[in-house]
């Protein structure tokens, strides 16, 4: 096992970031190095300096082109959802338009603007009006499935064909979610979702909710924790993630990590 290896399995990302830059500078044309990097700055929140190594790695290994054509997209994903979640603009969303979504996205402006108690009053009536999507998570069945983070409610974020999504659980079939392989798979988890009409898409959903990477515990940065933090205004009724994604049903919770499929059914 590497040093960095070693670092990462003690769960120490910035130590490992280090050590890998260490290794880059010895080896500069090595693009399985340069891969690492990519991946240690995507853990560490520094998306900028992740697209200028994944440049790299595909100017040095074509056969990593495939890689740097996904990545590229979800390393600018990054910058649009940290905008969405800061109110300033707002995401794609996937399915009918609904007025409930539409709230929820204004109450992230809302809040942005020092609103507290208007976006608290948006998204209880968001929550109030979405409906219940019945389904089944790895074979367990649920009346009703939603984020743990009040923010998103029964909404999937996801990067798809290159934009960031907003794709409410209602407008979605089946969510087949890969086990994680790679050191990115904890910024962003393979899916593959299917829809109510047919239709299928490739995706990456956010493994971590926003910012996770500048919380002070570095366990959260590579998904092996989650923090609830209480919204302003909100009491203890509504509350922000930081660190791994976690799906509530009535039966409990589930960190998108440990999900494999989850099955659907709208009405």
């Amino acid at each position: 096992m590497s040093a960095v290896q070693e670092l990462l399995a003690a769960g120490r990302p910035t130590e490992a970031l280090a050590a890998a830059q260490a290794e880059v500078r010895q080896r500069p044309q090595d693009a399985r190095l340069r891969t690492m990097l990519f991946q240690l700055l995507a853990v560490t929140g520094q998306w900028a300096r992740a697209a200028a190594q994944l440049e790299v790695c595909g100017e040095l290994d074509a056969g990593t082109l495939a890689m740097v054509n996904t990545y590229r997209e979800a390393l600018k994903c990054e910058l649009v959802r940290e905008a969405v979640f800061d109110g300033k603009t707002t995401p794609m969303v996937m399915g009918e338009p609904a007025e409930w979504v539409a709230s929820l996205v204004q109450a992230l402006k809302v809040e942005a603007d020092g609103d507290a108690g208007g976006a608290r009053a948006l998204r209880a009536q968001a929550l109030e009006q979405a409906p219940a999507t019945a389904g089944t998570l790895d074979g367990q069945a649920f009346d009703w499935l939603c984020d743990g983070d009040s923010r998103l409610g029964p909404v999937l974020e996801a990067v798809i064909n290159g934009r960031y999504c907003w794709v409410p659980f209602s407008a979605l079939a089946k969510i087949h979610v890969e086990p994680p392989t790679d050191l990115r798979d904890l910024v962003w988890a393979p899916a593959h979702l299917e829809f109510p009409n047919g239709g299928a898409s490739v995706a990456l959903i956010p493994t971590r909710y926003p910012r996770s990477h500048a919380f002070d515990d570095e366990r959260v940065w590579m998904s092996r924790r989650t923090e609830w933090q209480p919204l302003p205004g909100a009491g203890n009724d509504q509350y922000a993630g930081v660190g791994q994604r976690v799906l509530m049903t009535e039966g409990g919770e589930t960190g998108l990590l440990d999900t494999r499929l989850i099955e659907l059914r709208a009405g």
